[in-house]
């Protein structure tokens, strides 16, 4: 079993304007994002499916060219393989899920 306690997790940038808390289970990923306005997240796909929960603030997503304006409360689950990105309307908080396990993320959690 493993315990974590978010306040004792690093807060790593992946991309300019996302500072994320990094943690893996053995078969999932999460990330609990602090959001800057404005910040974009880079167009790109990714094997696993992703599910994204908004806890604070208005982020605009575009997944396959249709674009949903998420605001806290709204749960949005991406598909395999499908082309996404964004941008923050507001300061956001965000909690990204992925399953399986997003191994190019786990270098983040040893930092």
């Amino acid at each position: 079993m493993k315990y974590v306690w978010l306040k004792d997790v690093v807060d790593q940038t992946h991309f300019k304007g996302f500072s994320g808390k990094f943690v893996s289970s053995e078969r999932m990923t999460f990330v609990f994002w602090e959001v800057e306005k404005g910040a974009l997240l880079p167009e790109h796909s990714h094997m696993h499916e992703q599910v994204a929960h908004v806890m604070e603030g208005q982020f605009e997503l575009t997944v396959d060219g249709e674009t949903t304006v998420l605001e806290p409360g709204t749960v949005f689950v991406i598909p395999p393989n499908a082309i996404h990105s964004g941008r923050a309307l507001s300061a956001c908080r965000i909690i990204d899920s992925f399953a399986p396990v997003r191994e190019d993320y786990l270098a983040f959690e040893r930092q």
